[in-house]
């Protein structure tokens, strides 16, 4: 698994995390291949790798407040859980958030906070924020979520469409965001009320 992966506490976190518990039950003799897999309702929990490498590239830390958007099955958020003071975590699908918080919590993550709602707004009572990770493609960086980033936060977030979408590591300096591709990507499209900057 480390392949391109080399940050000991994001490899420890996803050692710990058992990820069969976030897969729906006839795929979990799937769980650790290195694959996305359908969690329900035209989503997917992420391949492991994508997981750890996102992850290293927020270089999350101990005292972070991160905000997530797109919990799908919980799973990125217990990694994060491992590594950070609190996750803040929408999710729009329902019964998947209702889903994820029951397994959340029954894990024993209380520094995991669930909200079903629209991810394009982001959580601005809990706001600014230390990291933001988006686990569902936009087409654009919502500005919702650049003004919820603190000062010398960063931001991991795949854009695009079908077909075309990129992994961007955003860093807020002085204010203005400054934006790197790392890696082409396949995520499934985010929904909410895209409002155009």
């Amino acid at each position: 698994m480390p392949r391109g992966i080399h940050e000991q506490r994001v490899l420890a976190a996803m050692a710990k995390v058992p990820r069969e518990e976030f897969v729906p039950e006839h795929l979990r003799a799937a769980s650790y291949a290195d694959q996305p897999l359908p969690i329900g309702y035209d989503q997917t929990i992420s391949q492991p790798f994508i997981v750890g490498f996102m992850t290293e590239q927020l270089r999350p830390q101990p005292q972070d407040h991160v905000l997530e958007i797109g919990t799908g099955s919980g799973y990125q958020a217990a990694i994060l859980a491992e590594l950070v003071a609190d996750v803040y975590s929408i999710e729009i699908i329902e019964p998947l958030a209702k889903s994820a918080e029951t397994i959340l919590q029954r894990l024993g993550y209380k520094n995991v906070h669930v909200k079903i709602g629209d991810g394009y707004q982001g959580w601005p009572e809990h706001a600014p924020f230390d990291a933001v990770i988006v686990t569902c493609a936009p087409d654009h960086v919502p500005q919702a979520l650049v003004d919820q980033l603190k000062e010398g936060g960063r931001m991991i977030i795949p854009v695009g469409g079908p077909g075309d979408q990129k992994l961007y590591l955003l860093e807020k300096e002085k204010g203005e965001m400054r934006q790197r591709a790392v890696s082409p990507v396949r995520f499934v499209p985010m929904t909410g009320e895209a409002r155009k900057d």
